[in-house]
């Protein structure tokens, strides 16, 4: 039954948010505040985790298929389709979890324990909406951060070819254009779209009905990384069988 009156609580936060909006000169300064903390903030972990992964699944993929009969483009392929697939939409977004969930959550506990929330309400503030909506549209920015992702990963991989020699620029450059399907990025950018929603509003969840003391901050950014990361792998589950099978 808890889980049960958990999900329903998140819906009605989900409808909160959108309901009595803040006045946009305070939103705009909020919504601006949040880009710079969850999107530019994350860009250098993004992109140096990025790089390395991709070279990594560069250097495991060409130990894979040594075999002298498979082309040595499959090296570039194998690269493209594993990051664009999966690694820079899920992997990241999990990374994300741990990093932007748990700022969310912290915050915005940080703010229910020294009851700033309280206060909020008692002047008539939607304080849901003053401070889960800017998150929410902050994160909408979320894919740049995501192809940033993607464009590095590949990056990283040439890299890996290039100084390890386990194939030839040319030929990475011609697995990377082999059997190229668009739709696979628009695949990777609906995944991101949703994972942004996720990232957004489940910490918000855990920060703002959360209970207790500094101790319990803790605990629920905790709380909220494992179920963002939980919510996030089954979506992904969903949204690949619904778009590529």
């Amino acid at each position: 039954m808890t889980y049960l009156h958990n999900i329903g609580a998140y819906f009605l936060m989900i409808k909160d948010m959108f309901r009595k909006p803040t006045k946009w000169a305070v939103m705009k300064t909020l919504i601006f505040k949040d880009i710079d903390d969850l999107i530019m903030g994350s860009l250098g972990i993004v992109a140096f985790i990025s790089f390395f992964v991709g070279g990594v699944v560069t250097i495991q993929t060409a130990l894979n298929i040594d075999n002298p009969l498979i082309p040595k483009y499959l090296v570039g392929f194998a690269t493209r389709q594993s990051i664009i697939l999966e690694f820079a939409p899920t992997f990241i977004s999990i990374i994300m979890a741990g990093k932007v969930g748990s700022f969310i959550t912290s915050s915005i506990g940080t703010m229910r324990v020294t009851e700033q929330i309280d206060a909020l309400e008692v002047m008539g503030i939607n304080a849901i909406n003053y401070l889960v909506f800017p998150k929410f549209i902050a994160l909408m920015l979320y894919p740049f951060v995501i192809s940033i992702a993607m464009f590095l990963g590949i990056v990283g991989g040439m890299a890996a070819c290039y100084f390890g020699g386990y194939s030839s620029i040319n030929d990475y450059i011609i697995g990377i254009q082999t059997d190229f399907i668009p739709f696979h990025i628009a695949y990777a950018f609906i995944k991101t779209f949703a994972f942004a929603f996720l990232l957004a509003t489940i910490p918000s969840f855990h920060g703002f009905y959360m209970k207790g003391g500094a101790l319990e901050v803790g605990k629920a950014s905790t709380t909220a990384f494992v179920w963002t990361s939980v919510v996030i792998i089954l979506l992904n589950y969903i949204l690949t069988q619904m778009l590529l099978s």
